[in-house]
């Protein structure tokens, strides 16, 4: 098992939109956070909503493969499925993989059967009408994250937003919109892992600096020797 690193990292790429009317046909910013959070991960599973029909309400049941067995989870709140096969709804959201998308206006959470350690996911059309999103966990103690998206700008965008915390797994996140029943937030492949499923991989300079402190410890303990 990879060591357990303390503070949470979070993972965040925004690619702006073109407007309602128009899906964006790649949104590498995006996809490099999703890449970069999904590398720290093994064995873990993507919610993308295609095994719901179109306009399916909560709670709805969502089903992770885990270290030792499934993690059941629900989605409560408001909201529903929306199905786009191409292009938009009319008005900027649409799916980010396959047909189908979770669309939210309001509010709404997803409790897990297990404790968690990492959560990610896009957001589509987010901002556009004033909304700030805030992702809250509950860990036995509650913490609030506001996703950086931009706010006023044009419809359409996409966005990736993560956590990995394996020092304070969670049970619970809830989404939150600033301006509720007025922006209209979709989101997609909603990925989910335990702690035994994090392998986080140091970046290039966290060797380094790994391997001189070992360097530096091991001359220390050669002098006390002499």
């Amino acid at each position: 098992m990879a060591p357990v690193f303390g503070a949470p990292l979070i993972f965040f790429g925004e690619d702006l939109g073109l407007g309602e009317g128009t899906r964006l046909l790649a949104f590498p910013n995006a996809l490099a956070a999703r890449t970069s959070f999904l590398a720290n991960l093994v064995g873990v599973g993507t919610e993308n909503f295609e095994g719901f029909a179109d306009d399916t309400g909560a709670p709805l049941s969502l089903t992770f493969p885990g270290s030792s067995g499934s993690i059941t989870a629900t989605l409560t709140g408001t909201g529903a499925t929306n199905e786009v096969v191409s292009g938009t709804n009319g008005v900027g959201r649409y799916p980010t993989s396959g047909n189908i998308y979770w669309e939210s206006g309001q509010t709404f959470a997803i409790q897990f059967s297990a404790p968690v350690a990492a959560f990610g996911f896009y957001g589509i059309d987010i901002g556009d009408f004033g909304g700030q999103l805030t992702v809250t966990r509950n860990s036995g103690a509650i913490t609030t994250f506001t996703v950086p998206n931009t706010v006023n700008g044009s419809g359409g965008g996409v966005l990736f937003w993560g956590i990995i915390d394996q020092a304070d797994p969670f049970t619970q996140v809830a989404f939150g919109n600033t301006a509720a029943g007025t922006d209209f937030f979709g989101f997609d492949d909603m990925t989910v892992g335990d702690v035994e499923q994090v392998n986080i991989v140091p970046e290039p300079g966290t060797y380094a600096m790994l391997g001189a402190g070992l360097l530096a410890l091991g001359l220390l303990r050669r002098r006390r020797q002499k």
